[in-house]
């Protein structure tokens, strides 16, 4: 099938943080808004799909997790860490949201869809096998990909995170194993403290995380820089069966939790890019899954262009893409993440 799926749902509007709170459900209030029109819906489908039950939750969490999370439900307020708050239906949005990731890799697996994007919250890269972190209750791509391992047939995944932030989540359930490869770029030093470049798996796992982090202040040119030349050549000798993105707009040139400068044609070009990459590696098997972003309109922006591109319908003009194709603006971050890497893979 040629569609792309997008997996809304407005349970995800009723899990709230509190006032003031950044991870709020306009982030999503304003995506919907702009996805009800019908031009935004053109080579979209909005499939149906259940919360993730308690055994597919334990893929990734340790029961005691899951039951402290559960415990939330009903409650008016609970602090589950100091940036992690909940309300009475948190738990249920957080089920849902990891069905959501769930039910995406099944549709690209399957080839029902030709990719997808699970727009859900609370995020989840940040949550841990046995504890929640940085607004993350359950990690919903975590369990999505051990979903693939475990049922699906998948072999060898890739995770893609572009967000502000490093996902220490995602990146400690894979770090012993070969079967993911985790690719992150990120603000550093910055929340949550990992994500350094000698950071790079262990045991069987050696070589397959791969940190690049960044000053503040990186742009479209260094994002289009560090895709094409470290993460093309390396996603090509690891040759996935599923791709998947942590796909966090809070690198926008204007979002309040950080200091990148990425636009939205930005974020359309790196779509681009993995887009190439899965027709080229994976039968196009690619979902994205939101994590971050917190500048409202920037973040709209940001996931309207991003499906445009999975749709088929770019936004992106050609310049843009002739400019970013051939951008080599000096970065020495690259440069040190790409001398790690040289030890396992041929760059």
């Amino acid at each position: 099938m040629t569609a792309t799926a997008v997996l809304r749902h407005e349970v995800f509007l009723e899990h709230d943080p509190g006032f003031g709170h950044p991870e709020s459900p306009e982030r999503l209030r304003v995506i919907h808004a702009a996805l009800d029109q019908p031009a935004a819906q053109v080579g979209l489908i909005f499939p149906d799909f259940a919360p993730a039950t308690a055994a597919e939750l334990a893929l990734n969490h340790t029961r005691p997790h899951i039951a402290r999370v559960a415990a939330t439900a009903g409650q008016t307020y609970a602090m589950l860490d100091p940036d992690t708050l909940t309300s009475p239906r948190s738990y249920e949005a957080a089920c849902l949201a990891a069905g959501a990731a769930i039910a995406g890799v099944r549709l690209v697996m399957t080839g029902a869809v030709k990719n997808g994007f699970a727009l859900v919250r609370p995020p989840g890269h940040h949550a841990e096998a046995d504890h929640t972190s940085g607004f993350c209750l359950f990690n919903n791509i975590a369990i999505a990909a051990r979903y693939a391992l475990d049922k699906l047939g998948a072999g060898r995944i890739l995770i893609v995170d572009w967000d502000l932030h490093h996902g220490n989540g995602t990146q400690h359930s894979f770090y012993d194993t070969d079967q993911v490869l985790y690719f992150s770029t990120h603000q550093y030093p910055y929340f949550p403290g990992s994500g350094g470049v000698h950071e790079i798996g262990q045991g069987a796992g050696e070589g397959y995380t791969v940190n690049v982090p960044l000053p503040g202040g990186q742009d479209d040119r260094a994002y289009a820089r560090i895709f094409r030349e470290l993460l093309c050549p390396v996603a090509r000798q690891f040759h996935p069966d599923l791709m998947l993105v942590s796909a966090g707009f809070d690198i926008y040139q204007d979002d309040p939790l950080g200091t990148m400068a990425v636009t939205v044609q930005g974020f359309a070009y790196l779509t681009r890019l993995l887009m190439r990459l899965a027709a080229e590696l994976c039968q196009e098997r690619l979902l994205l899954v939101l994590e971050g972003g917190y500048h409202l309109t920037g973040e709209r922006d940001g996931v309207l262009a991003v499906l445009a591109e999975l749709a088929g319908r770019s936004l992106l003009a050609p310049a843009v893409v002739e400019g970013l194709d051939t951008a080599a603006p000096p970065l020495p971050a690259l440069d040190d993440a790409r001398n790690i890497a040289k030890k396992y893979w041929s760059l």
